[in-house]
């Protein structure tokens, strides 16, 4: 299909009680990367969802090069020349790259697989658009942003000149980053079309042309990137001026709160997750764990504080060895977690806001006398820590499931934080969340490193890192390469992601 002009007019569409998009207006011409923005809930994903066919528009209409298309599914999405990469892959992971790419297609040779004539066009458009990857290479074998990389195959197979990407630098290192890059200006100067969804400001600056913005369901507008900038882009979402850098005075103590010795732990298979690793972390400190999604970060935080068994190591907080303590026994010590899932770690989705607030001080005076709880005082409580905090719930009453994400995160926030905590492990903090609920939860961050508490920062993204941390420790394959600097140069940082290169600390 020849794509030259994709137009979304007037699309209007509602869930109950939501009106998720309100006569939105968007279009992508061929040749040029038109990014999306908007915070959680802006309605981005839904836009997208009824370009490619997963939902129906209640109002509005679709047109391709000016004549009018109903898409009823993501099967007339592709045969208008429409793909999709998402965030999470869908791919098979036993299968192998060709195998994948052939699932769903009608074969010449049918009942019988045509893989030969697959793999031969496979290794045609790989080479044409720089998205080299081994047709036989079974898919679970392969780094992720080879796997993504085979996503973008399997559109373009599909002859897709439409490319929708939904975070696509989500879960990449910056080399990775950068050779998606190229592949992407590669594919509009064969004329594809591409639509950019992202919350990283700086990576929409750099490889977009235009840039439309989202806010509760509506246009704010739509910019020539080369015209704008990322604190006009944000405030474009939030609808005011967002803080991105922070000040962060030098840390002033030699006090060792968190001290991590040749720790080793298994990952859910038996596989060593977690090896030898050694690291500490100081009071009024904020040490960020760099690294690409699955070399161990979930283990050693799970190891930390009492939900995953150390195979051999010490983990101490403040001289007190916690090695393989129980959870209860490390909240006692002064330990804070938040999650890397919120929503089964972090709290009891049924539960109401006021009793996940309560969830580990619950047998506590004030809140509780002997075996009785003092209801008034968990109100009085929970009522503070929601007005101070910043949770925006109907009642405390309202059952956790029904906030959005970034109020769920508020809402651990504000649980953690109130024990006044020695140590915090903070893992994925913001993932997930829209750029106000970030630049809250980064500020609360800095305010705890203020009042002398150690932070343990596991984050996936690199730019968060960068902006919080005072040393930077970046993980690989279980083991910390080196510990460096956050003024280190990006790129050096994408190499120890990569496991290419490690520095003596």
């Amino acid at each position: 299909m020849n794509i030259q002009h994709v137009q979304l007019r007037n699309i209007t569409k509602r869930f109950p009680g939501v009106l998720a998009n309100d006569r939105v207006n968007f279009d992508v011409r061929a040749g040029e990367i038109h990014a999306l923005l908007g915070e959680n809930g802006a309605g981005k994903t839904t836009l997208m969802k009824i370009l490619y066919g997963l939902y129906q528009a209640d109002e509005g209409e679709i047109l391709i090069n000016d004549a009018p298309v109903r898409i009823k599914s993501p099967s007339d999405a592709m045969r208008q020349g429409i793909g999709m990469v998402h965030q999470h892959f869908q791919l098979v992971p036993p299968f192998t790259v060709t195998e994948n790419i052939a699932l769903g297609l009608r074969s010449a040779r049918e009942p019988m697989l045509d893989l030969d004539a697959v793999g031969k066009r496979l290794r045609e458009l790989a080479s044409r658009y720089g998205l080299h990857v081994d047709p036989h290479a079974l898919v679970w074998q392969l780094a992720v942003g080879q796997q993504q990389r085979v996503e973008i195959l399997k559109a373009l197979y599909r002859d897709a000149a439409l490319l929708i990407l939904d975070e696509p630098t989500a879960v990449l290192t910056p080399q990775e980053v950068k050779e998606l890059f190229v592949t992407l200006r590669r594919l509009t100067e064969t004329g594809h079309a591409l639509i950019f969804i992202s919350h990283k400001l700086h990576e929409v600056m750099q490889i977009s042309d235009r840039v439309t913005v989202l806010r509760d369901g509506r246009v704010v507008g739509t910019v020539a990137t080369k015209h704008t900038n990322t604190k006009e882009l944000a405030r474009m979402m939030v609808g005011r001026d967002v803080v991105t850098s922070w000040d962060k005075p030098p840390v002033k103590t030699d006090d060792q709160i968190l001290r991590i010795e040749k720790l080793s732990a298994l990952d859910d298979k038996g596989l060593p997750a977690v090896k030898n690793l050694s690291l500490d972390v100081r009071a009024g400190e904020i040490v960020g764990i760099a690294g690409v999604s699955g070399n161990g970060q979930r283990e050693l935080a799970e190891t930390l504080v009492g939900l995953r068994r150390a195979e051999s190591g010490v983990v101490s907080v403040a001289g007190r060895d916690l090695t393989n303590h129980d959870p209860a026994d490390i909240i006692a010590a002064g330990v804070a977690f938040i999650p890397e899932e919120r929503m089964t770690m972090g709290v009891i989705r049924d539960f109401t806001v006021q009793e996940n607030l309560i969830l580990e001080t619950h047998a506590q005076p004030p809140l509780a006398r002997k075996a009785l709880f003092d209801f008034d005082k968990i109100a009085a409580h929970a009522s503070q820590l929601v007005r101070e905090y910043d949770v925006r719930t109907p009642t405390l009453d309202t059952p956790v499931k029904s906030l959005s994400g970034g109020n769920i995160q508020k809402l651990i926030l504000a649980r953690e934080l109130s024990r006044a905590p020695r140590l915090l492990i903070a893992a994925q903090p913001t993932r997930g969340v829209d750029i106000g609920a970030t630049e809250y939860i980064h500020k609360r961050l800095i305010e705890q490193r203020a009042q002398g508490t150690a932070i343990l920062l596991i984050s996936e993204d690199l730019d968060e890192v960068l902006a919080l941390a005072d040393r930077i420790a970046v993980m690989y394959e279980g083991e910390i390469v080196g510990v460096v600097p956050p003024n280190t140069p990006v790129d050096q940082l994408g190499l120890m992601m990569a496991g290419a290169k490690r520095v003596s600390s």
